[in-house]
Formats: C-alpha cells, structure tokens, sequence
C-alpha cells in the first residue's frame, strides 16, 4: 500500500495516548534527561506554522534521548492566567475560565497532531486551582522570609524575631528597606503588635510599599517594563503613565549578586546572559550625602537634612555643579520653592505621559525644572542647585544623581541647555578621547585630589567623606524589586487579609484562597480592583491566628478584607518546572524524592524575549527555594536555546489605480505592474500556490473581489513576495492544521527543521515542502515493491549499504548533540537516495534506519517498525544502532588511470596490495594494454590512493 500518512498517523496518535506510551518513572534505574520547553498561553487564535519550532526541536531531542537509554521527562501545561482572556471577558462578558478551556482544547488538539512525545499525565494550568495553591503557598514562604547578608541566604522571619527578642536590631545584616529602626530587645518587645508587623515588613522578601509603577489606564492594571514598549501596553497597544501606587513587591535585589554569578554556572546563549548581566547592572562606588541648604519636612514629618546619592564616579565629586532629582522622589515638593511650583507640577504632569523605559533609553532630549533649593557639597562647600529631570529614576540608588558637566555627556547636555556652570577637572591636554583619569589625565580643580592617579583619587575621596561622616563605598545594583500585583481579575488571588491596615497570611490549611464570582471584571465604581466585586469575599477564620491578629481577640464584623490585587503574569511560571515532577502531589509542590531524581532541567527551549522577565524572576525562584532546601539546584535551567523565528512570508497583489487615483477591481500581474499605475494589497497566502493567485479562491476570499478582473501573465497571475512577521494582519498565517492535513505531521515536522538553523530566524516557505514529503514517500517505498507489497530480505548487507548506514547514524548523532536539525534532514534524503540506488531492501538495514529516522518522523517509523515484524510501540524505547567506524574504511579506491598525463578509466584495487604488485595489476588488465597499443611502458608511477599514471 502507498503511504497512507493521514491513516498512519491517527492510528499512532491514538496509540501512544492510550498507551501512554512516554510517561516518564520517578523511579526509574535510568539516567534523568529533562527537557522542557516554554509552555505556552492559550490564546484563541491557536497555534501557527511558528509556534511549533521549539517544540519540535526538543521533541526531536527527547526522543533521541530515550532510543539512548535516557529516562525522558518532556511534560507540557499551559500558562493559563493572563489578560487576552480577562480583555475577552470584559468585551463579551465571558468567563475567562470558560474561553481559557476552549483555547486549551485547540492547542491540545493540534499539539498532538503534530505527534509530540508528551507526558500528559502530568500536564499543568496555571489558572487550575490545584495549582496555584502551590503558588499560594511559595508566595507565603516569601512572605515569612528575610535575606541575611551574613548568611547569604534568605531565612525564616521567626528566627529574625528570635534575634529582636534577644539582642534588639544590633548586629542584623539584612537586605532591608532603608528606613528600619534601631532598638533594643526591650525596646522591641514594648512594641505594639502593630509596630512589630509594620516593622517586620521592612524586612520580609514579599512586601507592601508605595512604589512608582507602570499604570496602564485602559487595562486598569500595572504592567511590567517587558510589558510595556514605546509607552504603550504590548497587549492593546494602550497609553502607559508612571503612577505611584500602594504595590506588593518582591525583594529579588536581594538575590542580585547570586543571579550574576550564576550566570558563569550555566550553558546558556552569551546574548542572553549578557542582556540579564546589564538588567542587573552591578556598580561599584561609593554614597555621599549632600546636605541641604535648609532643612525640610519628608512626607512622614520627619525633619530631612541631607539627600544622598550613589556614584560611580566620585573622584568628580569637585566638578559637580547640579543635582538632579527624579520627579517622584519624595522631597519634590518639600524642596519646591513657591516661584517653582507652577514650573515643577507642570514637569510631574509631563514626566507621567512616559514610561519608565523610555526614560531610561539613551537620549539626547534634555528636559528639567528646577526646584529652587540647594544643597552643600561636602568636599568644597559649594552650593548646588537641585533640578528634577526624568532620566532619573525614584526607584533606582536614591533617585538623586549628582550632576558633572565635564566627567559626562548627559549632564554636560544639561548644563548646556539650562545655562549651569560647568567645571574642568581633568587636565586632557594629553589626551585624545574623551575625559577619563583612568586613562592619561590628572586632576585639576578638585582640592586634595590634585594631580593624583584615578584609583589614588578614590580612595582618597571616600577616606575623606567616611572620616567627615558624609559618605562610604558601596556595591549598587540597577535591578530593582519587582512589582508583584496587577489590578486584574484573572490571575491568582494573594492569600493575604488585612486588619488595623496591616498584611497577615492566611492559614496555609485554607489553600487555595479560590479566585471568587465577580458580576464585571472591571474595576469597582470606586476605583478598586475587579475582585472588589466579589459579594461576601471576606477573611473569617475559624479560629484567631495564633500570631496575627493575636490569640483570644475576638472577630469583629464580617470578616476582614482580602488583598484585591491578583499576582502578575510571572507568578505561576516562576516555579511550574517543579510542578511536572510531582504534578498530582496534594501535599506538597512536589515530593523531596522527585525533585531529589530530576533535580533541574537540562535542556530548556524558548524565546529570548523572556531574558529579563520569566527566566530573571524563575532563577530568583528557584535560589529562594534552595535556601530553604525545598529543591536541590541553585539553578534551574542547565542548558537553554532560544529558538529562532519563522517568519511569514506574505503575498501581494497590485491594484489597478484609475485616472482620479482610485482603486478599481482589476489586478495586474507582478511582472506587468511596471506599466500600470498600481497599489499592493496583502492576500491571504494560503489562496496562493508558488506564488501563483487561485484566481477562483481569490474572488471568494472577499465580497468586494467577487466582480475582480485581471491582467495576467502566461496565462497566469504571479503574486509579489516579501518576508514579513507572521501575523492575520499581513493575511501571511499558516495554520499547521491545514499543512498536516495536507501533507501530514512528518512531514510539517521535518520540513520545520529543514528551513533552516534552530536558533536563527527564517521565513515559512510553503513552495519548499513538496520536496520533504516526496523524500517521506520514497523512503516508505524502500520497503515495498512498486506494486506496494512488503518487500524485505533477510541476507546480509553489502559493504555498500553498510557504509551508507554507518554515515547516517554518524551524522545524525553528531548533529542532534549539537542541535544542528537541518543538516540531519539534508543527510537523511542523501541516505535514502543512496539506497534506493543500491536498491537496498536488507532488513539489517532498513531497521536501523527506521530507528535512526524515528525523531524526526515518528509516525511513520512507527508503521514501518510494526511491518518489520516488531512488537507495536517498542520503537520509542528501543536501542539506537551503534556506529562502528569500521565500515566506513575504505578497502579498495578506484584509481584513476593516466596515460602520458590523460586520464583514461578507473580501475579499482584493495588498498592493501602495493609497490610491484599494483604495477603488474594494472598492466595486466585488459583495456589498459588497448590504450598502451603493444608499447612497453617506461614508468609506471603509482600515488596510493589517488592516482597511477603509466609513461609510454
């Protein structure tokens, strides 16, 4: 029978879901191989041809893995939480729940029409509540921890209490918020309850604190930075202003150094290491208080007499002539004299419109408002004018910089622009670029640091401020602590309640706190979140916690209030690695034994576009959860590949444009456009075949085509050609669904690597995939006769066929360990060409190539395997053929033949005859006397294993 692929591959679908057939053993005697890939959102549109690259690549691994002896888990869920869905309920009214269902069954549907090697058994959803309770759970883990910097790990906030109870806060070195109080034990235990909490939170690795965020107004919601683009929402393209907004955060600065580090421990895209490297930003320098010329009030009412800075630079510290103030930071208006106000408040107003990674870009756009106060720089008693101006940031060191014309092009912008001084104090006579004293050029202008060398200036000048009580060295990092709430309905309720305004947990027996029945997922009328809506959603505790509220108070009222926010996008995919390791455990996140077996992930493949959200904020998860010996590996990802992206390419047709500039329903082919004045329009690729309009499919595709008219080419209409995202905008999407229906899944599979290098991107090219399924077909007919009859022989294999055997297993082992797909497939069709000129049938043969094949088209390996006469089902597991390099030694050449230097014929002769031997072979042989005519040669000289030439 001919290859049947649709028959073929439902029948193996079918099996290996009824067979589970690659569910993976936690207890296995095998070697652990975990590969993972980035599970995706459910988004209503499905999937695409693009989407299913990295899946195939690492399907295509896992198997290989497990032919090589490996305990393979390779799991697949789905990050299900998240705005499209909530954007969907809003518009419709819609549950989430109900279309985030829908979507997953469609991705379900196409994933395993694609034949992917799954271990379903332990699928996961992020919005499953027998999920997020773990996610629940981990946050309050967070919540009761602090990061001792003695230890260098984050430890249980009871033994933080512990220390207070007994020494006070003298000799805690803890990664806090700035403003922690100084006591004794005494004075902590005469605390209040209140005090203590408030205080405690100042120190917990989960917090509340009023922080400058992105609001997306349209969304309702705060947005991530790798949420925002340009000052728009990436989800909506929505306006972004900065907004200062009570948030929960999460202190992963305090995991800074770590995550640095880590970064040498892991076989990861240097690109990508590099992007997290410069988003954690580590600085060395030094702190320096600038005191202020009059002292003001903060917003606590607490008497200010200083601002303080961080600088790389503080052998400057002589040049500088201004002080520059994020807009937000809280002494703005304290600061602001009654002749700025009007000038500053109208700066604010501006300064919201951008979003913080526009302010952070590097731009020449100056802009700044001055305050109307000074400070005293502590070195030279000068006095420096205090501006705001939004490249500063309140979240980043102290949100104050000072400002040195002539050490820097930023603020020598500035001071040009607003007219300030500015001060020479580096002698650059001798040099050639820019200022820089770690180069050639001595101080000038700047006190007791004249003439000095750059890192003798340093040292000098942080002596100085440390004896004057101004200033010390300092590490900075320009991470900050991440924003941990959105303002949403969909997504995971933070099982916090608040009494006296103040966060307490809920009991860890009351996972999971259910996201609640809302009549709108819009904000209330009032402003707060959607889950305001939720009627009776109220803390009541069956009994008084036993530290908060304290034991025996009575509950008052009905209930306490629930946090409101939801947990952002990253919360349930910071951990979800796990998860697949233990995914039906109801005690625990996972068993210590399971995570003990698998231990981390080996091979990880996803998008680069995470680099600085999803795998900063999973690495922060994972050294969390080391510390408290939940899980045994610092990180969690060994090895990582970022897949490349398979761009769409679009099709275009040229309208007809009339005398008065109006579009007219007659098309003009590509090749004619040139002589007609013409407009290009997108058209849907998938009525194009080679390029060439489905002129019939073209009149259907829209109402407004139906009368169209064209002007052809040999007969033909040829479309224009330009690789573009793929996107329904461009109408350049090709759903996998119609490529396998067509052509089937082994095919969509192999062609998919074939376009070219994982980790590059390159467009889809449906023209090319006709090559691929011929290759499948042919390979299909190695086995029969041409009459489609099982054809295959049990004798032994030509040296030939070996040599074409061992060259594949060779080639494709080496390619798959180096991830290099494409070239495997250009190997395999070289292979089977060579064997259907050999017309080769030899079971010894063909059996090691359904193996070696079997990764990248399971389906028909699988068929092929059974009609061999194995056992069904055993090709995932069976063992891959070893290459014996023995057969790919050459034991004969064909020597080319030359006479007085003109070559003549080939004769081939074993390598292991030689000298005299060869000689009187050669003139023994019958066509090699025709040409010699009867004439006796004078020389006979023979290159082994390249040439013989015979002298007449």
């Amino acid at each position: 029978m001919d290859y049947q692929f649709k028959d073929i591959e439902k029948k193996w679908q079918a099996f290996w879901a009824a067979n589970q057939t690659f569910k993976a053993d936690n207890n296995s005697s095998k070697p652990k191989y975990y590969v993972l890939d980035m599970f995706p959102y459910p988004s209503g549109a499905g999937l695409h041809v693009g989407h299913p690259l990295g899946y195939i690549a690492s399907d295509i691994f896992s198997r290989y893995k497990r032919l090589k002896g490996f305990n393979v888990l390779h799991p697949m869920g789905y990050d299900s939480f998240g705005l499209p869905a909530e954007q969907y309920a809003i518009q419709t009214g819609q549950h989430p729940a109900i279309t985030t269902e829908a979507n997953i069954a469609t991705y379900r549907r196409q994933l395993d029409q694609i034949g992917f090697s799954f271990d379903w058994s332990r699928e996961v959803r992020t919005s499953d509540p027998s999920y997020y309770k773990w996610t629940q759970w981990i946050f309050m883990q967070l919540f009761n921890s602090w990061y001792n910097k003695t230890a260098d790990k984050a430890q249980s906030i009871d033994e933080l209490v512990k220390h207070f109870e007994s020494n006070g806060s003298a000799g805690i070195n803890a990664v806090s918020d700035d403003d922690t109080l100084s006591f004794s034990a005494a004075e902590w235990k005469a605390m209040s309850f209140e005090a203590q909490q408030t205080e405690l939170l100042k120190y917990r690795l989960t917090y509340l604190r009023e922080s400058t965020v992105n609001w997306c107004p349209a969304l309702g919601t705060v947005l991530a930075n790798d949420e925002v683009k340009d000052g728009f929402s990436e989800r909506g393209g929505y306006p972004v202003e900065q907004k200062k907004m009570m948030q929960w955060s999460m202190r992963i600065t305090a995991y800074a150094e770590r995550l640095l580090q880590g970064l040498d421990t892991i076989d990861w895209p240097e690109p990508l290491k590099e992007m997290q490297r410069n988003w954690i930003g580590k600085s060395v320098g030094a702190m320096v208080k600038f005191s202020l010329e009059s002292q003001v009030l903060s917003p606590e009412s607490k008497t200010v007499s200083y601002i303080e800075v961080f600088t790389t630079r503080v052998d400057t510290i002589f040049g500088v002539t201004v002080l520059v103030i994020a807009p937000e930071h809280e002494l703005v208006q304290a600061l602001t004299t009654p002749e700025q106000k009007a000038d500053i408040d109208a700066y604010i107003a501006q300064t919201k419109k951008k979003s913080e990674l526009d302010r952070m870009a590097d731009t020449k756009t100056v802009s700044g408002a001055f305050t109307g106060s000074y400070v005293i720089n502590p070195v030279n008693g000068g006095r420096v004018p205090i501006w705001i101006a939004d490249y500063v940031l309140a979240g980043y060191g102290t949100g104050a910089v000072m400002g040195v014309p002539s050490g820097d092009q930023r603020d020598y912008l500035f001071a040009k622009h607003f007219n300030l001084p500015i001060i020479p104090i580096i002698d650059i006579q001798n040099i050639e670029t820019e200022a820089d004293p770690t180069k050639e050029g001595k101080y000038i202008n700047s006190g007791f640091i004249n003439g000095m060398e750059y890192k003798q200036a340093t040292q000098t000048v942080i002596a100085e401020l440390e004896k004057m009580g101004m200033g010390y060295a300092k590490i900075n990092y320009r991470m900050r602590d991440a924003i941990f709430g959105r303002q949403r309905y969909w997504g995971e309720p933070v099982p916090v309640y608040f009494k006296n305004g103040l966060p307490h947990l809920i009991s860890e027996s009351e996972l999971p706190l259910i996201l609640p029945e809302v009549d709108k997922y819009l904000p209330t009328e009032t402003g707060e979140p959607p889950l305001g809506r939720a009627e009776g959603w109220m803390y009541k505790p069956a009994a008084a916690p036993s530290k908060s509220p304290p034991v025996g108070e009575t509950l008052e009222g009905a209930g306490y209030a629930y946090e409101l926010s939801t947990m952002p996008g990253w919360a349930g995919s910071s951990w979800y690695w796990y998860r697949y390791m233990d995914a039906q455990n109801n005690d625990a996140f996972a068993s210590a034994d399971a995570i003990k077996y698998w231990k981390d992930v080996d091979l990880y493949i996803g998008g680069s576009e995470h680099a600085t959200g999803h795998l900063l904020y999973s690495r922060f998860w994972n050294k969390f959860l080391k510390d408290l010996n939940l899980v045994v590996e610092e990180e969690p990802f060994k090895k990582l590949i970022n897949q490349g992206m398979i761009q769409g390419r679009s099709n275009f047709v040229y309208r007809l444009i009339d005398a008065e500039g109006r579009g007219t329903n007659t098309f003009v082919s590509y090749g004619l456009k040139g002589q007609y004045n013409t407009s290009a329009i997108h058209v849907d690729v998938n009525i194009v075949e080679n390029d060439i309009l489905n002129l019939d499919k073209f009149k259907a595709w829209r109402p407004e085509f139906a009368d169209a008219e064209f002007i052809l080419e040999g007969g033909k209409y040829v479309c224009g050609v330009e690789v573009e995202k793929m996107s329904k905008r461009y109408y350049n999407v090709v759903n996998p669904d119609d490529i396998a229906e067509r052509y089937g899944a082994d095919t969509l599979r192999m062609y998919e690597m074939f376009l070219g290098p994982l980790e590059q991107s390159k467009p889809w090219n449906t023209n090319g995939i006709e090559g691929v399924f011929k290759f499948l077909r042919k390979f299909w007919r190695l086995f029969h006769t041409d009459a489609w009859e099982l054809n295959i022989s049990n004798a032994e294999p030509t040296k030939a066929e070996l040599k074409s055997l061992h060259k594949i297993i060779r080639k494709v082992e080496e390619d798959i360990d180096r991830f290099s797909f494409n070239t495997s497939v250009s190997s395999f069709m070289i292979a089977v060409n060579e064997l259907t000129d050999l017309k080769c049938n030899k079971r010894a043969i063909l059996q090691d190539m359904v193996i070696i094949l079997s990764p990248y088209a399971p389906h028909i390996c699988e068929e092929l395997w059974v009609l061999l006469g194995n056992a069904a089902g055993t090709l995932s597991y069976a063992p891959y053929p070893k290459f014996n390099p023995e057969y790919l030694v050459e034991n004969e050449f064909a020597y080319p033949i030359s006479i007085n230097g003109k070559t003549r014929m080939n004769l081939s002769i074993s390598l292991a005859i030689e000298g005299k031997e060869v000689e009187d072979l050669v003139l023994a042989n019958v066509d090699v006397q025709k040409y010699l005519d009867g004439k006796a040669p004078k020389k006979v000289i023979v290159v082994k294993g390249r040439i013989i030439n015979i002298v007449v």
